[in-house]
């Protein structure tokens, strides 16, 4: 279900890998979201998106979510980006830098696959959607931002850039709203005139997968150790993990470790102190290629098999691909969305898939985010009328509180900035992910308790105001 994926590249020159390993360790901000998978081909440009094989009719739905696209008959220019005739919004992601190696344009496929499937339909409240694609590269943020300020966008939407952080005062400055895919930083996740449909807040973590594998492993539970990468992206999470894992079961050894963004050279040593501490499971907290394959490889030589308790970005097809020795088969994966070797158990993840793929685009877990972000965006921006305002759509944003972008994702309090209280845990085995909780595809485990306060340092720096804002200025 995730495209293809190479199969000899795990024979690649070691300088390859090292150029992979330091683009993939600058996307380990994915580990705060729904993971990335694997894709196929790439095709389409920017621009007002590609067109689907087929016409969609003017009272579709997208999976349990009534359609907001359809006619109208619009009048006026209302707001920024809008016209008689067209609301025009930004779109993006990283995927120009080289080291992506043809990966990272699936949230922008996305985007402008949904477009079209919207506009077949009259667009929103018959004003067409036009969209200005945006790649920030990884190391020009603040340039596509000012670009999108620059040609007065609407909203952005569905975008995703790894040093967002870079971003806010020039969109603070233009007050540019966004509905985007995911965030990493607490100024933009925290930020203002900022709605996620899988909202990531710096101050509270989603524990499902935490949870489950106390519950069903309660002594292992009581001996899990952490490695993870030297960047803010991965300690980060590491800090959301230590404050919040205790209080559903999870005892952290004392061994923590950290390995170098570019990898390690042996992987032994790591493999031995885990061993020597007396760890039963491990969060490993960076990118599966390659540094997580090398560490599995490595553990194997010295035979230890303790379980890996990942976040999102683990749901991976090249990782998958890789496990042909079974190496991996104790990697749990916590993920947000419903998988897509389950995708005819829900309606919109087949809907998803049939739109992007149709529109010659790629599938990501990232890609689905985006293509719910864009349904988020523009329900709420249908509800305002022909009255088409920043203010209205931020307003309609803001009093959502159970986005689950039409069975897409499990239900999320978008207007309160809260994680979502649903997921699977999925488990590799062989070369194929499956769902081991809950029983049934299509379905999540829900509970208040999946989600977790955060606090310490890392909510202490971000200086939030009463409001779970970072600070305006």
């Amino acid at each position: 279900m995730f495209g293809s994926t190479d199969h000899a590249r795990r024979e690649a020159r070691p300088h390859r890998r090292r150029r992979l390993a330091a683009a993939a360790a600058l996307v380990t901000t994915l580990a705060l979201v729904a993971g990335a998978c694997g894709s196929s081909s790439r095709s389409g440009d920017g621009g007002s998106g590609g067109s689907t094989a087929t016409t969609t009719p003017a009272d579709a739905s997208f999976g349990t979510l009534a359609s907001p696209c359809g006619p109208g008959s619009p009048s006026g220019t209302p707001d920024v980006g809008v016209t008689d005739s067209t609301v025009t919004i930004g779109y993006g992601d990283d995927a120009g830098f080289a080291g992506l190696a043809g990966q990272g344009h699936e949230m922008s496929d996305a985007v402008k696959a949904l477009i079209s499937w919207c506009n077949q339909q009259g667009g929103i409240n018959g004003r067409k959607v036009v969209g200005n694609y945006y790649d920030a590269k990884v190391t020009e943020v603040a340039n596509a931002m000012t670009a999108a300020c620059e040609a007065k966008n609407f909203f952005m939407v569905g975008e995703g850039f790894v040093f967002d952080t870079s971003q806010e005062q020039v969109r603070m400055g233009c007050g540019l709203p966004a509905v985007p895919a995911y965030g990493t930083s607490a100024a933009f996740s925290n930020g203002r005139l900022v709605y996620m449909p899988e909202p990531v807040p710096i101050d509270y973590a989603q524990v499902t997968l935490a949870r489950w594998y106390a519950q069903n492993n309660p002594e292992k539970a009581k001996k899990v150790a952490t490695i993870s990468a030297n960047i803010a992206a991965s300690t980060d999470t590491l800090d959301k993990q230590k404050a919040t894992w205790p209080s559903v079961g999870i005892q952290f050894l004392p061994c923590d470790q950290q390995y170098n963004l570019l990898g390690e050279a042996d992987w032994k040593p790591f493999v031995q102190h885990l061993k020597d501490c007396g760890a039963e499971a491990v969060t490993f907290i960076g990118t599966a290629n390659p540094s997580l394959e090398n560490l599995l490889e490595a553990a194997n030589q010295l035979d230890y098999h303790p379980d890996w308790l990942q976040e999102g970005n683990f749901y991976d097809a090249p990782f998958a691909a890789w496990n042909t020795n079974g190496w991996a088969d104790d990697v749990y994966v916590q993920y947000a969305n419903v998988p897509f070797e389950h995708a005819s158990d829900s309606a919109a993840m087949e809907q998803y898939m049939s739109i992007v793929k149709g529109a010659g685009g790629d599938i990501s877990g990232l890609g689905v985010n985006a293509a719910s972000a864009f349904l988020l965006w523009a329900t709420a921006a249908q509800s305002c009328g022909n009255d088409l305002t920043r203010d209205c759509t931020l307003a309609a944003l803001g009093g959502e509180h159970a986005w689950d972008g039409g069975g897409l994702s499990g239900p999320a309090d978008v207007g309160a900035n809260m994680p979502s209280q649903c997921a699977v845990v999925l488990r590799l085995d062989g070369t194929s992910f499956v769902q081991a909780a809950p029983d049934a595809g299509g379905s999540f485990l829900c509970d208040a308790q999946n989600v977790q306060k955060v606090t310490g340092p890392l909510v202490d720096n971000a200086k939030l105001g009463a409001d779970r804002k970072v600070p305006a200025g």
